[in-house]
């Protein structure tokens, strides 16, 4: 997305509200896979908004980047990581056209990124695949097509929503150590609130 771009626009006046959409704290699904993460290990968040995921990641120890195409997000991650005493290091790009630096990290967090269709959305997978380096770890949750019953958050269409037979097919070469489908109630700010239905994945570089 470019800066003239009607969604940049949307969601950077979503993210100067002062309220944090998402809340503040971090996914529950990423926050459970703690025992995953060693301190010192390199990380990036890719859409990582206002932070919340990404500061919670610094606060394990790890060395992050938190990537968002919105300055007015940024800026929050900014303040939120500030606020809580961490380092986090903020990069401004659009997944779209960035170019990832390859074999760079430990981790790589890609919490509820649906904002892309096939095959845009692959084309963004295989960019943070190649981010990985050998053993990295991608950890991943998002809607599943149940989740437009249930209007609790995400995209409104079912073109940008996971299943696990895409997340198998996508992630063929890459060694998948959890997969889950579950509806589950999540409480995250306003921009996620209820029962919902989610997919988890833990898929680590071979």
């Amino acid at each position: 997305m470019s800066v003239a771009d009607p969604e940049f626009e949307r969601w950077n006046a979503r993210f100067t509200a002062p309220d944090y959409v998402f809340g503040t704290e971090p996914n529950l699904f990423l926050a459970s896979q703690a025992h995953r993460l060693k301190p010192g290990q390199k990380a990036l968040v890719p859409a990582d908004g206002e932070g919340r995921n990404g500061v919670w990641l610094a606060q394990q120890g790890l060395d992050v980047t938190s990537l968002d195409f919105s300055p007015a997000a940024q800026e929050k991650a900014r303040k939120l990581a500030a606020r809580l005493g961490v380092a986090l290091k903020t990069e401004l790009a659009d997944l779209r056209t960035w170019k990832p630096e390859p074999l760079c990290y430990d981790v790589v967090a890609a919490i509820m990124i649906q904002f892309a269709q096939s095959p845009e959305r692959e084309a963004i997978f295989a960019k943070l695949t190649a981010s990985l380096k050998p053993g990295g770890l991608l950890l991943l949750q998002g809607y599943r097509p149940e989740q437009l019953a249930y209007r609790t958050g995400g995209p409104p269409t079912v073109e940008n929503m996971y299943t696990e037979e895409l997340l198998r097919r996508v992630f063929a070469d890459m060694n998948i150590v959890h997969l889950r489908a579950h509806d589950d109630v999540i409480a995250e700010g306003a921009g996620h609130s209820g029962m919902s239905a989610l997919i988890d994945m833990v898929a680590e570089k071979k």
